[in-house]
This record gives structure tokens, sequence and C-alpha cells, in this order.
């Protein structure tokens, strides 16, 4: 238990202060702190969470929202996945009555895997279970010298073993927010051994492997992908289509995708517009943990759009279009449009 008395109190003198998620015990606070932190930094879940509880404060209402509103307030942070699986978490809380106390329970909602379920289950509950996200991998996998990418089974069952084995019999709360605190602060990509509390007993340390250990993930090269977007413009409005969950940016509002070949003739077919003109604009690149895809937008202006639409389909002006929820490139493109004044 040296290792969790040692991390516990290096916490109470060198931990992270006045986090807006610190200091509460309420699980819909907790579980959307621990949602929005997972593969994005604080700095930038800060100002999502805080806007969100204003809009949200309580899991009921949520619940309530449609999964427009919530991927609105969600845009630009990412991973719209977890976006659409936190709804659908919060319509199960509500349906239950009540949120899951214990870790295994809470790892049943949509989009909870057991490290984020293990955080909820300590910092509301004070259960003790043990977390082991990708910060939390790397100290335990260079405190005991593991080597090899965390990622391979054989590793993160060892890995697993070790955190469960440290746990601390109290203050389950203190060493998990320690545990967070040091991996994200202290034993970084490159390690500040000389302000761990634990580096006397660290294996990667003591034999010189601090910057080997964790072994990174083997790389492949990013294939690389294509799309035509068509930015249909007619007096000021602009046609965003919904994109179908799951799949990238599945639920948001996009630009409709080009077909090879014959724009004119899909523009008529599948919107009910004529295009009067079109004009190629600047590729965009945007990437993805597992490819990288280079958009090419046609601005098309065209005669009046049909009077009924369909319902996954949307005519926007141009000027709200960053207000709606959309993807990051969609919001650069339209600030081009404006910057340009093409409308």
């Amino acid at each position: 238990m040296v290792f969790a008395e040692k991390l516990k109190a290096w916490q109470k003198r060198h931990g992270r202060r006045g986090l807006p998620w610190q200091g509460t015990r309420d699980p819909y606070r907790v579980w959307l702190s621990e949602v929005m932190l997972q593969q994005t930094q604080v700095s930038a879940v800060i100002p999502y969470y805080e806007r969100f509880l204003r809009r949200f404060p309580t899991v009921e209402a949520l619940a309530a929202a449609s999964e427009d509103e919530v991927l609105k307030l969600w845009s630009g942070l990412g991973y719209y996945a977890r976006g659409r699986n936190l709804h659908a978490a919060a319509k199960a809380v509500v349906s239950m009555g009540f949120f899951p106390r214990k870790a295994e329970d809470i790892e049943a909602l949509p989009g909870v895997g057991k490290s984020t379920a293990a955080a909820i289950a300590a910092f509301a509950f004070g259960e003790r279970a043990a977390i082991l996200d990708g910060n939390v991998k790397r100290v335990l996998a260079r405190y005991f010298g593991i080597e090899g990418w965390p990622g391979e089974k054989a590793v993160e069952t060892a890995l697993w073993e070790r955190a469960n084995r440290l746990l601390p019999r109290d203050g389950i709360e203190t060493y998990t927010q320690a545990l967070m605190d040091l991996g994200a602060t202290v034993c970084v990509r490159t390690p500040k051994c000389e302000a761990c509390p634990v580096s006397r007993a660290c294996v990667a340390r003591r034999e010189g492997k601090a910057s080997d250990i964790p072994a990174p993930r083997p790389r492949k090269p990013l294939p690389q992908k294509a799309v035509t977007w068509l930015l249909l413009l007619d007096r000021g409005q602009i046609l965003l289509e919904r994109r179908p969950a799951p799949g990238i940016w599945g639920g948001l509002w996009s630009f409709p995708e080009a077909p090879s070949k014959d724009v004119e003739g899909h523009c008529r077919r599948s919107f009910g517009c004529d295009v009067r003109s079109t004009k190629t604009l600047d590729a965009l690149e945007h990437g993805f943990t597992h490819f990288r895809l280079r958009i090419h937008p046609l601005l098309c202006q065209v005669t009046r759009k049909p009077a009924v639409q369909s319902p996954a389909s949307l005519w926007i002006d141009v000027e709200e279009v960053s207000e709606a929820a959309v993807p990051s490139p969609v919001r650069t493109l339209v600030s081009r449009l404006n910057a340009t004044s093409h409308m």
C-alpha cells in the first residue's frame, strides 16, 4: 500500500485543483466529465462541460432533449458517438429511476467502459474500483517496468492486475484523482521523474527506460480518402444533410456528398434543384484516428429549392450554420464562404 499512500499524500499537496467537476458526488456531473475527458484534453473539455450543464443541468433535462440539441452542444468536441451514447444513457437512467451505484452496473450504460465506470463509481459513490485510462496505463507500465504496447491483450491484462492490486483500503477518491493527476502532469510522454512521489521504486526510471515504456502504438500509414462535398447555395441559404448513425459524424448535419459524375443530374434528382453555376473551392484536410479525409468542396449556385423537404435535409441560412450541430470542416467551409462573399 506504500504506492497508494504516497500518491494520496502527493495529491493533497500537488494535485490539480479548481476543475469544475471536482468536489461533487453528483453522479450525473461526474459521469458527464468522465465521458467528455475520454481522449480529450482538460482545457478543451472545460468550456463544453460548463455549457452542457447550463443547458442540461440534470440527467432528466438531458434525457428530455432531442439528439439534435445534444449534438449541437457537442459539436467541435469530436468523437461524436460519445454524445449520442450520453443521450441514450441518460434516457436509460431516467427509465430506471436512479443512477446505478456499482461500477459493473454503470458499465452497462451505453458508451461507458470499464475504466470510466470505475472512475464514476469511485468519485460519486466511494466504491473501491480500479481505473485504467491511457494516462494510468503509462504510470503503471513505467512503475512496474511492463514493456510493450498497452493495447496488446497480455499487456493490458497485466496492467489491470496491477491496478487492482494497488487499490487502497480507504481514500479511493483521493487515490483515483492522484493517479489521473500524476499521469496528466508528471508521468507524461517526457516524464518529470524529479517531481514524482514514487520515482524511487519506479522500474523504468531505475533501468533508464522511462522514455521507452510504454511502447508506442504500432503505426501504419494512414489511408487517404477523398470526397466531394456539394455546397448548394440559394439566395443566402445552403443545404445540409443529416449523416447516418453509426458512422463518421453520425447524427450531425453536413454537406451532401457528390457522385463521381453527373453532379447536375444528381442535384435535380435528389434535391429538386437546377444548378446554375459551379465553382471548385480549395480542398480541406481533416484527420481521423484511422484515416485522413481530403474534402473537395464544389460550390453550386442553384435555382429555387423545392417547397417540401426531406426530414434528413435542411435548408438553413448560411449565417446560422455554425450554430447548428455540424462537424468542424463544415464550420470551416462556411467561414470561407462568409469571408469571400460567395452568397
